[in-house]
């Protein structure tokens, strides 16, 4: 069986969706309303912007979503899913891919995600970072000693685990990882504590997006982040989409878990392919493949 994933935030490039743009109408029809609904032109910042412009949540977000969706929207009959996942922002992509989304909800509530993501990012410095090296049950030890909020964030495969929380907190999780083992402690650039109760505030805001916005039973089922179980019952999919926010992605559980479930390789539907590494990591044995026009 064939399931297809969807990447998140750090996929993105300069350039980014142009090919797609150029080689099919049905893509930049969709593109064009894109720009139309967001009320600015998101293709020049994706095909022209730099990667400093890029890199804005507000922007990232939005342009990896529409890169990964209206690549999948191109393959038409060739898009045959028998299971989806997204990491992080991947699995909206994931839910309009397969069906239970309208794109036009779909970019509306990426955007109000990602807008409301880079407002809480201001409310408190914070930051996260790659543990390398260490076992899951290490890394979550620590976390539990540090008496200032860090938390695991995103479990991207064996021995790679994103810490998130405040720069206190992540700066002391970082020096006791070392200490017990941890081969590297990376701080990454990104724009704050994503996937931790940092987000509280922007939880909430997309709660009530999602609330008042209908999802259907999506074609397939989906793995979603927050425990790395499928579903295809639209308010049960509302939930953990919500509690995504603040919670961990398990990515290596998920993708665990597909395999479990019949998975015998996967597409990355979207720019880049970190998330093929991420499941060669866990079975190498898996064929991965990147989705393409």
């Amino acid at each position: 069986m064939n399931a297809y994933i969807f990447p998140g935030q750090g996929a993105q490039f300069p350039g980014m969706g142009k090919d797609l743009y150029e080689k099919s109408e049905a893509a930049e029809s969709l593109f064009e309303q894109a720009n139309e609904i967001l009320g600015f032109r998101i293709t020049d910042i994706m095909f022209d912007g730099t990667d400093e412009d890029l890199k804005q949540t507000r922007v990232t977000q939005p342009a990896i979503f529409l890169h990964s969706v209206i690549l999948a929207k191109t393959l038409g009959d060739g898009f045959k899913p028998g299971m989806v996942a997204g990491h992080s922002l991947g699995e909206f992509s994931a839910l309009v891919a397969a069906r239970a989304l309208s794109f036009e909800e779909g970019l509306r509530l990426v955007y109000i995600r990602a807008t409301a993501m880079q407002k809480a990012c201001g409310i408190q410095p914070s930051a996260m970072a790659a543990i390398l090296g260490a076992d899951d049950f290490t890394v979550e030890d620590v976390c539990r000693l540090v008496s200032e909020v860090v938390v695991p964030a995103n479990y991207n495969c064996p021995g790679q685990l994103v810490i998130s929380g405040s720069i206190e907190g992540v700066d002391k999780a970082c020096a006791l990882l070392l200490e017990r083992g941890a081969k590297r402690a990376l701080k990454l650039n990104v724009g704050g504590a994503f996937h931790s109760p940092l987000m509280e505030a922007a939880r909430v805001e997309l709660e009530a997006a999602i609330n008042n916005t209908r999802i259907e039973a999506p074609v397939c089922p989906i793995y979603q982040n927050i425990n790395a179980k499928h579903y295809t019952d639209p308010e049960a999919i509302k939930h953990n989409l919500v509690a995504q926010l603040t919670g961990a992605v398990r990515w290596t559980q998920t993708i665990e878990a597909m395999i479990h479930d019949g998975a015998t390789s996967f597409t990355e539907v979207g720019p880049g392919n970190v998330l093929q590494g991420l499941v060669k990591k866990v079975n190498r044995a898996m064929e991965t493949r990147s989705a393409s026009v």
